[in-house]
């Protein structure tokens, strides 16, 4: 873990934390609104039923001018909207002839309304809407009447609640940012403390594990000039030698998930620096009785630090001498990929099936399971290939298909 996967840390956590809050929000705020609509319709529906039973109660009245226009959300504050509903009652006879108009309405919608009365008696009884008008067409003993009343209130209450709603939701949104964003580098203080103390660690440590593998090496030495060599004391060597190498590749993951240095990104010559690091190995693989094959084009270019490309394709390349098959190949491949290259490193392994080649990059993992060291290496390699490939924003996938491993490298 490096300071830039603590920063994705951070920001996933913000995001899920106010995923999570504007989740809660959606649904308490829709759930108000929702439980407001149907009461809201409940109670218009109760008023036409009580209008139809007392309308033999109810006189004539006219107000002023009246609009049918929907309401303006500019106006959801008018404390004059809601104070009373106005209603209609239209009855006919039993042969469908008008008998009276009665409620509490304006003067001039008195055709509207006997308009829209002669379209819902030639339909179905019950409850009914147009615009903000409510209405329920029953029959009576004598014929049949239509109720109708304005909703024009609970309009404007809907779109009050539905106004405050998304203010309170876009304040409490931008107050809990606020506090996630500054409550975030809490969360992460500890991961960032324990990166610190890892360095550390391994800092310290390599410092100290090489002074007595120096004494344990110098006394070695002294030994095998005054007695001479024997296997106790090459194999003593082999393992100093080992432990050497061992801490070098701690100390060099260590430094491998540190961030770029900027100053060192500039323009290169990816193919020369990868076809540079594979003709190192030719040798190696002439003696091991592997056939090393290369097919690098020249000219492709990606910004980016010559060291870093090279240290990947000498990790890959070894690895792959390492556990290629007995006079198998090993094949290395440069391709251009949008701004980046594409590096691929294929080496024959008849053994590869069933293997689980998401574990090669596990550190320390081997797949020979006895932890046989005669070929070297400290599995720890391709965790280092890896992390490059992480710090250009980039990937490497291993594979296993027709006796052959690839391990493919994508860096932007």
């Amino acid at each position: 873990m490096n300071n830039r996967t603590i920063e994705r840390i951070k920001k996933r956590f913000i995001g899920i934390s106010m995923l999570a809050i504007f989740l809660a929000m959606v649904f308490i705020g829709g759930a108000i609104l929702l439980t407001s609509f149907f009461v809201s319709r409940s109670a218009i529906r109760r008023g036409l039923d009580q209008l139809i039973l007392n309308e033999a109660y109810l006189k004539d009245r006219d107000l002023s001018e009246y609009y049918f226009d929907s309401p303006d959300i500019t106006d959801i504050f008018n404390t004059q909207v809601g104070d009373q509903a106005d209603f209609w009652l239209v009855r006919y006879d039993a042969e469908g002839q008008l008998l009276s108009v009665d409620g509490r309405y304006p003067g001039n919608s008195y055709t509207f309304f006997l308009g829209m009365a002669d379209e819902i008696k030639e339909g179905p009884e019950g409850y009914g809407r147009q615009g903000r008008i409510w209405y329920k067409y029953a029959d009576t003993l004598d014929g049949s009447i239509i109720a109708f009343i304005d909703t024009t209130g609970e309009i404007y209450a809907i779109n009050r609640l539905l106004f405050i709603t998304l203010i309170v939701c876009l304040a409490g949104l931008a107050v809990t940012f606020i506090l996630v964003t500054h409550f975030a580098d809490y969360a992460v203080a500890s991961e960032a403390e324990n990166l610190a103390k890892q360095k550390d660690f391994i800092t310290n440590a390599s410092h100290e594990l090489k002074t007595p593998l120096a004494v344990i090496r110098a006394n070695t030495e002294m030994s095998q000039m005054l007695n001479g060599e024997d296997e106790w004391s090459v194999s003593t060597m082999k393992q100093i030698d080992r432990m050497n190498g061992l801490i070098t590749n701690l100390v060099m993951i260590s430094k491998a998930e540190e961030l770029e240095d900027k100053e060192q990104m500039v323009s290169i010559d990816a193919s020369a620096a990868v076809s540079d690091s594979v003709k190192s190995f030719e040798s190696v693989a002439a003696n091991s009785g592997i056939s090393l094959v290369t097919d690098i084009p020249s000219g492709i270019m990606m910004t980016a630090d010559a060291s870093k490309i090279m240290q990947l394709t000498t990790l890959l390349t070894d690895n792959a001498i390492k556990y290629c098959d007995e006079n198998g190949t090993v094949k290395v491949e440069l391709a251009p990929a949008r701004r980046g290259i594409r590096l691929t490193v294929t080496n024959s392994y008849k053994d590869g099936a069933g293997v689980d080649c998401d574990r090669f990059f596990d550190r320390f993992y081997r797949e020979d399971q006895s932890h046989n060291i005669d070929k070297g290496g400290y599995g720890i390699g391709l965790s280092i290939a890896e992390n490059i490939c992480k710090q250009y924003k980039g990937s490497i996938k291993a594979s296993w298909k027709n006796g052959q491993i690839s391990f493919v490298c994508i860096l932007y």
